[in-house]
């Protein structure tokens, strides 16, 4: 009986009308099929088929665009980090160099005094003499 309540002998209407009525026992076909669980469903999927594609679009992209930027900041840091280390290493290399001059300059100047008294020593024993 269903099918024959579903047999409707279609009018000669226009191409809309026609597109109406064909959706109408689409959606009445689906009424008698369907639970009302499912219905909702279906009701869903056919309100969001662009849509949904269009969001899994956005979402991967979304993903990507994440992915993108996440390697990039990983790099980012890497070459900042590198830096950082390459920084610490001339300054080491600075420091050692001015510590080799601070420590030969402090014998230089040991050395100075030692001949400075030396000399001292020379004149106040040839003005002793004298």
């Amino acid at each position: 009986m269903e099918k024959a309540s579903l047999e409707i002998n279609l009018p000669d209407t226009h191409e809309e009308g026609k597109l109406y009525v064909v959706d109408s026992l689409n959606n009445l076909n689906k009424l008698n099929v369907c639970p009302d669980e499912s219905q909702h469903a279906l009701d869903e999927e056919e309100n969001s088929d662009g849509i949904g594609e269009n969001t899994a679009g956005s979402n991967i992209r979304n993903q990507h665009l994440f992915f993108i930027t996440f390697i990039l900041t990983l790099i980012i840091s890497l070459v900042l980090v590198s830096f950082v280390i390459f920084l610490i290493i001339q300054t080491r290399s600075k420091l050692d160099q001015i510590s080799s001059r601070l420590i030969s300059d402090k014998k230089n100047i040991e050395e100075l005094k030692k001949m400075h008294n030396m000399i001292l020593k020379h004149l106040n024993q040839s003005r002793i003499k004298e």
